[in-house]
């Protein structure tokens, strides 16, 4: 089953149009390759591929969320191949902040310009594994510094725990360059109000969850299930 938002409470705890439009409110014209165009949308989420394609279909993904890794390793490569990269489809990815760790990991995601994204998405979600330790195993002194102090006390406290200085660093990102990203409490709340609006909109309660063409896809948690509703859009 998916994990699903419990309360509130926790996004509190975590928080305690597109930039590109011309004037005309056209996308610029590209002749790059559509798995090479990454879109940082004035919502805070990135459109990967072409924004014009017939076939759009919105992640809402949590980067502590076990299930979305699992969708993420199943559906990347054939994502990439059989949808963005034909120009048929693009897939936007919206964070659904579940708790700090989560806005911790997607404050450093939107780190840099939008052509970092996709590699430092992958790095976070496509290695969650390698990172998602101290969520069970931190003792009660690393708890409390997560969410205690000021917000960039406590995301900096967690960047720590989860070693994720070295993982950002990996990607040529400096320490003032990565604690100005996780002090950026304008794009904390921007990612709050984008959870909440999750909620209200797209009657999301739980990650991973889709959106296609406008409609949300009840009852499609896996790559399994949300496979053959894209391809019967794509003929």
């Amino acid at each position: 089953m998916r994990l699903i938002l419990r309360t509130l409470g926790m996004l509190a705890l975590a928080v305690a149009g597109l930039a590109t439009l011309t004037a005309a409110g056209r996308l610029p014209t590209t002749t790059r390759a559509p798995t090479t165009i990454v879109t940082r949308t004035a919502t805070e989420s990135h459109i990967l591929g072409n924004p014009a394609a017939p076939v759009k279909l919105v992640e809402y993904i949590s980067y502590t969320c076990p299930h979305c890794a699992e969708f993420h390793h199943e559906s990347l490569a054939q994502l990439q191949i059989g949808f963005i990269g034909n120009g048929k489809g693009s897939v936007e990815i919206r964070s659904f902040v579940r708790d700090p760790v989560d806005m911790t990991v997607a404050l450093l995601t939107h780190c840099g310009p939008p052509s970092k994204f996709v590699t430092l998405h992958n790095a976070f979600l496509g290695r969650q594994a390698d990172w998602i330790g101290p969520m069970v195993s931190a003792n009660a002194a690393q708890r409390q510094r997560w969410t205690a102090g000021d917000f960039a006390s406590r995301t900096r406290a967690i960047a720590s725990d989860f070693h994720f200085y070295e993982i950002m660093a990996a990607h040529g990102f400096d320490r003032p360059a990565i604690d100005r990203c996780l002090a950026n409490k304008a794009l904390a709340d921007k990612l709050a109000k984008g959870t909440q609006d999750a909620m209200d909109k797209d009657f999301v309660t739980g990650t991973p969850s889709f959106v296609l063409n406008g409609v949300p896809l009840s009852g499609t948690y896996t790559w399994e299930a949300l496979k053959p509703q894209i391809e019967a859009r794509l003929h």
